[in-house]
């Protein structure tokens, strides 16, 4: 696992460090559900051809956000084994994935 801020600035743009993730081949964990509803950034991810995992559960705690991420691996291996990169799948708070954008 990387986590963003290691690898990249933490104001860094979405249009900047998407590229590299998509390079690399690694997978996108984030909370923020605001993606899909803004298009440079949206088109930048799929375009990067990311996978993304968004948790669409908000005002939680870090703890709980980790807690439900562990719970969804399983479904998002599961999930990124059956779908061809790019996409943008959410993830539930009791753990369960689906698909939500796709190019």
């Amino acid at each position: 696992m990387r986590i963003h801020d290691d690898l990249f600035a933490q104001d860094a743009r979405d249009l900047d460090w998407l590229p590299e993730v998509g390079k690399q081949g690694w997978a996108v964990l984030t909370k923020d559900s605001h993606i899909k509803h803004r298009l440079v950034e949206r088109t930048a991810l799929l375009e990067s051809g990311v996978r993304a995992f968004v948790l669409v559960s908000g005002n939680l705690t870090g703890p709980e956000m980790a807690t439900i991420f562990i719970k969804a691996l399983p479904g998002i291996n599961r999930f990124a084994a059956k779908h061809s990169a790019p996409f943008i799948a959410k993830i539930h708070r009791d753990g369960s994935t689906e698909a939500w954008v796709s190019e």
